[in-house]
């Protein structure tokens, strides 16, 4: 029996819903090349939702998410905070693993750059406990042993996965949250004693993104360093512009380009369709490895190797890397050669 996955989809702001559109018409041939079937449900958010309906994320929006598979998500605008930070939280979407690697065919600082860095994505100083007044403005950065032990073996199975390399990002000297970070990773690191250890301030861990990024290849960090680093990795590796994310809960999942919406070029058809292609091959390899469907993760390395063959093989460029080509030009190449 074909297996049928529904995918709830938040089609988002400025340039969200026409690389979302483009997306969805290629995951279409993938699912009729294969023996499973995608059925996609909108989930209207963000800053249109907000502008009609008073609600930036309706309150049916994480049921119906929570009733689905799991969610594909294009950039929110303005309302980004009342949209991904709820969705994160309150489904429990404790690891943004966002990987990073140096692409054929598209200029960078360095080259040979393959690595991945595994973010806490439910607390820290996103917690969103804070307060403001005319003088003085706080937030509270929470560490708690439960999530960074859980982001911790996440970060584990990773880098036992790759290379058995992991680094530990934190800045112990300065703040008892970082401490308390720290300790619990190396806690829970000394089950996996094929995997080679270390740790880093996280100002270090910046400059050495930049001058050294090789050395590097699974990243452990709490959730507001992890969103610096990766786009500093983005920019490292070629462009922000390519670089996709997966968001892990227990049971559900949500994968999502980590550029914005840009909206300085909406509705021109120039969008880069790279980022959220490259997420949708993650969220294919998670639903495969999750309802053990192998043709679904066959799917996702046919999606990423289109992607990669069409940077490596063709001169096919949106204008954000130097080209003059369209988002549909794009995705009709990598339609091509599904």
């Amino acid at each position: 029996m074909t297996k049928t996955f529904d995918i709830a989809v938040i089609s988002g702001d400025g340039i969200g819903p026409e690389i979302t559109t483009a997306t969805i018409n290629v995951l279409k041939i993938l699912s009729d090349k294969y023996s499973f079937s995608l059925r996609f449900k909108e989930i209207f958010s963000g800053d249109r939702a907000l502008k009609e309906t008073g609600y930036a994320l309706p309150s049916n929006a994480i049921k119906e998410i929570k009733k689905s598979s799991c969610c594909l998500k294009a950039p929110i605008g303005e309302t980004a905070k009342d949209v991904v930070l709820p969705l994160r939280q309150e489904l429990n979407l404790f690891a943004n693993i966002r990987p990073a690697k140096t692409i054929s065919g598209i200029p960078s600082i360095h080259s040979g750059v393959d690595l991945v860095i595994v973010r806490e994505n439910t607390e820290g100083l996103y917690k969103k406990i804070d307060d403001r007044t005319k003088e003085c403005a706080i937030n509270v950065r929470m560490i708690t042993k439960e999530a960074t032990e859980r982001i911790m073996m996440v970060a584990c199975e990773m880098a036992k996965e790759r290379r058995k390399k992991l680094t530990i990002v934190h800045k112990a000297n300065v703040m008892k949250s970082c401490e308390f970070f720290r300790d619990v990773c190396l806690e829970v690191a000394k089950k996996f004693s094929e995997i080679d250890i270390n740790e880093m301030y996280v100002d270090n861990a910046a400059y050495q993104l930049v001058i050294n990024p090789q050395q590097f290849d699974t990243l452990v960090t709490s959730n507001m360093f992890g969103d610096i680093l990766s786009d500093e990795a983005a920019g490292v590796t070629g462009s922000l512009g390519v670089l996709p994310s997966a968001n892990l809960g227990h049971d559900i999942a949500m994968f999502e380009p980590v550029h914005g919406a840009a909206f300085d070029i909406a509705g021109e058809g120039i969008a880069n369709p790279t980022a959220i292609l490259l997420s949708c091959a993650m969220m294919l390899n998670w639903l495969g490895d999750k309802y053990s469907i192998d043709e679904a993760k066959q799917a996702a390395k046919d999606l990423e190797n289109s992607v990669l063959k069409t940077y490596e093989e063709t001169n096919i460029r949106t204008p954000d890397l130097g080209g003059k080509n369209t988002t549909n030009d794009f995705i009709k190449e990598i339609s091509s050669r599904l």
